[in-house]
């Protein structure tokens, strides 16, 4: 490899690209940045698959436990902090591995971040409605007037709902033709962009044997530590919100694996639909995909 290379290697939970990963990164020695937004967060690890020291096997990975649950990293602080590590990577191996499920982080690191224009008092309205109407009329709103940003957002996070219709009512533009609109940063890097598949039907078999695992190896007790702090936007997250109720009494354990289970199978689903849209992205079977990109690159 002469050029300078980021290699991406993204696709669904539980697809297996921290495996895929960290054998890629053996071969080509080079360092991995994760890019998968729930991993960051020191007092998550179960329940976001975080790579334990054994599994990560020496490759040098950067943006694991790097933030605490009281200090959410947007994509636009990833970007910030994030890429001066992708220089120096890129410094010194040539190449680095971008690895992780969340697209919009992804994106904000090997492209840029979309400057995109608040209003404080639009987003204290919306805020109001929230509170005094409940969260399926913003679900609503936005579904309306930005169809496509409703089909490919996790509609369940206030914040995420919020925004875009900020955006909408301020531009009068939906949330993708904005970004559309904005020019890409200048990179001196070529990226590779590689998505790992499964069958549908294999990969949400592997998602529900994961939710059990998660569980055997101790899911509830590291939900019920981080209990004290529900409230948080970094905890309004899959794996984490399903258990809630069961410790106030509400539901079952069963239904809340059982909801766990089908909430990630959807934000599977979710991801699927952001990395098609990827322009130029190059599809794989996790079974192919270390020698497959190995030789892309090196061959």
């Amino acid at each position: 490899m002469k050029a300078k290379r980021v290699i991406v290697v993204a696709g669904p939970t539980a697809v297996g690209k921290t495996a895929v990963s960290i054998q890629l990164a053996k071969k080509l020695n080079c360092a991995i940045i994760n890019a998968d937004s729930r991993q960051f967060y020191k007092e998550l690890s179960i329940g976001t698959a975080k790579p334990s020291q054994e599994e990560m096997d020496g490759v040098q990975h950067y943006f694991i436990d790097s933030h605490s649950i009281h200090e959410p990293l947007t994509a636009g602080q990833f970007e910030k902090e994030a890429c001066p590590i992708l220089n120096s990577c890129l410094d010194k191996d040539n190449c680095v591995i971008v690895t992780g499920g969340s697209g919009l982080f992804i994106q904000a690191l090997v492209e840029g971040t979309h400057q995109l224009p608040t209003d404080n008092a639009i987003r204290a309205k919306l805020a109001g409605i929230l509170e005094k109407n409940g969260l399926e009329t913003l679900q609503q709103k936005l579904k309306i007037l930005d169809p496509e940003t409703f089909e490919n957002i996790d509609i369940s996070n206030p914040a995420r709902i919020i925004r875009a219709l900020e955006l909408n009512t301020l531009t009068g533009k939906t949330l993708n033709d904005l970004k559309r609109s904005k020019k890409p940063r200048e990179q001196d890097f070529i990226v590779d962009y590689f998505v790992l598949q499964l069958p549908r039907e294999v990969l949400y078999q592997r998602i529900n044997d994961r939710v059990i695992q998660m569980v055997e190896q101790g899911l509830i007790l590291e939900v019920e530590n981080v209990l004290p702090y529900k409230h948080l936007q970094s905890l309004n997250t899959v794996g984490y919100k399903e258990l809630f109720p069961y410790f106030e009494g509400k539901i079952t354990l069963s239904d809340a694996i059982a909801q766990i289970q089908q909430n990630t199978r959807r934000y599977a689903k979710r991801q699927l639909t952001w990395f098609r849209r990827v322009k130029d992205a190059k599809w794989l079977a996790p079974a192919d995909a270390v020698e497959t990109i190995y030789r892309e690159m090196c061959g």
